[in-house]
């Protein structure tokens, strides 16, 4: 065991800040030796415990006169010992008193001795990653994150000299809050306030390199956001931090935009907008903190992301950098449909407006499942904007996979049968949702068009995840217009198209019925069947025995024999006979 711990020590040659091969392979090593480590965890937890603690003791003594990779190890142990005797969730500090109280201590000692003043990258980062992985230690001992607050929020963590460890630090930071927030109402202001400037959107002319990237602001934003929902001030105070926090992403995105409208170069222009798109990104990073509307209502916080979202959606028509723009837009929208919940509807149009002009299959794929979203948690009350959006953007679908492409071209083929997927996916949702009456008032024309993509999709592409979907619609929509009181005319349908569909398919030479995912069309195949026997009764035993079957040359035996399957009321028996 003590083997192990020393070459778990780096050597004097480690290249921290340009690291190659040889670190590479170390790491690697070090890997190896943590589960040595474990296996002899399993052998005598009670002996590790006690050696890493005698170690890690002995090193905290003297931390300030020892070597680097002594300290580092030392820390790096006590973080090991997380995994080699494990805890369910992390509770560490309760159940084997024992060992909960060898951990106490050496935490208590981690955090109060000094250590995490030491001038290296290596220790610095094991001090915050260990605080981090025994964060339920400040549940039991509450009175020591003040000490570990200052630690990250100064030149040791969050301003420390090393991009590597500010990086990594704004990440645990987010992590430590999420989980002792409530511990934390007292420094709530003052931990915004120190974070200020760290919130901050880099405008990509000012020149001067920023403390955190753009990814490592978005745990921070996330953070303050968490602060603030989770606090104990009342309402109009959480909404003034809110506003105190977003506030200056809205100024600065609306002087960005206005000067990405006006710039000409090109590479500016991608700088302007990347800029934009972090903005937005920000926003909604803040928005985790919330896990529903009610929350968002109750901390007064509705109107300040209304007021995002009336800044941002004038990027949606932005002449240049649609593609950014637009899926970073897009992305918020889903968000604040969780948060505002219907408040949102207003802004839907304009912005779905804004998204159909000029787009590519990509910008459909995105925006496709927006809409779904708003379709499916929204049903009834979207019924009216749907119905005015629907052909809209099934034109624009239709307009880009009648595109011709180059044959060879494997990324537009990809693109296309994405946006196959997307768009069969969208009709099976508005189906799904109880909402014929948007598909029914398209007028016949349009219906018959809509209708017919689908049993190509069912048939002629050979696509099972496509297939099974198609097959899902034509069910759900035989049974919503297929009966007496159906859509007139959609009786002539099922007959002439839906029933040859769920016997040609199957026929295809691409349908393979060694695949997983085509054995559930298959089955998808038989419940349209079975649905439409439903519906339409003895009349489609009829048409199959004295009309379609005989057309196909079936003999009178096997047309019996089929007509008396879809009879059964288990549809696996009918799904068996087909795939036999």
């Amino acid at each position: 065991m003590l083997a192990v711990m020393k070459k778990l020590t780096y050597d004097d040659e480690y290249n921290f800040e340009n690291e190659g091969e040889d670190e590479a392979m170390f790491v690697e090593y070090r890997k190896q030796l943590k589960m040595l480590l474990d296996r002899l965890a399993q052998v005598s937890p009670d002996l590790l415990l006690e050696a890493v603690r005698r170690v890690f003791n002995n090193t905290m003594q003297n931390w300030q006169t020892a070597n680097f990779m002594e300290v580092e190890v030392a820390i790096r142990l006590v973080y090991m010992l997380g995994e080699a005797l494990p805890a369910s969730h992390g509770a560490h500090f309760t159940g084997d008193v024992a060992k909960a109280s060898m951990l106490q201590e050496m935490m208590r000692t981690l955090v109060s001795c000094g250590v995490s003043g030491y001038q290296h990258t290596s220790v610095s980062l094991e001090f915050f990653e260990t605080v981090v992985r025994y964060e339920k230690f400040f549940l039991v001992e509450p009175h020591h994150i003040p000490v570990v607050l200052v630690a990250f929020l100064d030149q040791r963590g969050l301003r420390h000299s090393s991009p590597k460890v500010r990086s990594r630090v704004a990440y645990l930071f987010s992590r430590f809050v999420k989980t002792l927030h409530k511990h934390m109402n007292a420094f709530i202001e003052d931990i915004l306030r120190q974070i200020q400037d760290l919130l901050e959107l880099a405008p990509p002319e000012n020149g001067f390199p920023a403390l955190l990237t753009s990814d490592d602001q978005l745990f921070m934003f996330e953070t303050a956001g968490i602060l603030i929902v989770h606090g104990d001030s009342a309402a109009e105070r959480k909404q003034g931090l809110m506003r105190s926090l977003l506030g200056p992403l809205m100024d600065a995105f609306r002087l960005l935009l206005d000067k990405l409208s006006r710039e000409t170069e090109e590479e500016r222009q991608a700088a302007l907008a990347d800029c934009l798109s972090h903005a937005v990104g920000f926003a909604s990073r803040t928005s985790k903190a919330f896990s529903n509307k009610q929350t968002v209502k109750q901390c007064g916080c509705a109107e300040v992301y209304r007021d995002c979202l009336q800044t941002f959606l004038p990027a949606l028509g932005c002449p240049v950098q649609r593609g950014p723009l637009r899926s970073s837009v897009r992305s918020f929208l889903h968000r604040m449909i969780i948060c505002l919940e219907e408040e949102v509807l207003p802004f839907v149009p304009a912005a779905s407006e804004h998204m159909l002009k000029d787009c590519e299959a990509k910008d459909l794929q995105e925006f496709i499942p927006l809409i779904s979203q708003i379709t499916a948690k929204f049903k009834g009350q979207v019924s009216p904007f749907l119905q005015q959006v629907f052909m809209p953007l099934v034109a624009a679908i239709f307009e880009i996979l009648a595109r011709p492409a180059e044959e060879n071209d494997q990324t537009a083929a990809l693109e296309k049968q994405m946006l196959r997927r997307s768009y069969f996916t969208f009709i099976q949702t508005i189906a799904s949702s109880g909402m014929n009456e948007v598909m029914a008032s398209q007028g016949a024309e349009n219906i018959e068009r809509v209708l017919f993509t689908i049993i190509q999709g069912a048939v002629d592409f050979p696509d099972p995840i496509a297939q099974k979907t198609c097959f899902i619609i034509l069910s759900k929509l035989v049974e919503l217009w297929g009966g007496k009181d159906g859509m007139v005319g959609f009786p002539d349908f099922v007959y002439k198209h839906i029933v040859p569909a769920c016997f040609l398919a199957p026929l295809k030479p691409t349908f393979d019925l060694t695949d997983a995912q085509t054995i559930l069309t298959l089955s998808e195949c038989a419940l349209t069947l079975k649905m439409i026997h439903i519906k339409r009764g003895p009349e489609f035993i009829q048409f199959l025995q004295q009309d379609y079957l005989p057309s196909l040359q079936v003999t009178p035996e096997i047309t019996q024999e089929l007509c008396q399957v879809l009879q059964q009321p288990d549809v696996k028996v009918l799904k068996n006979y087909i795939k036999g």
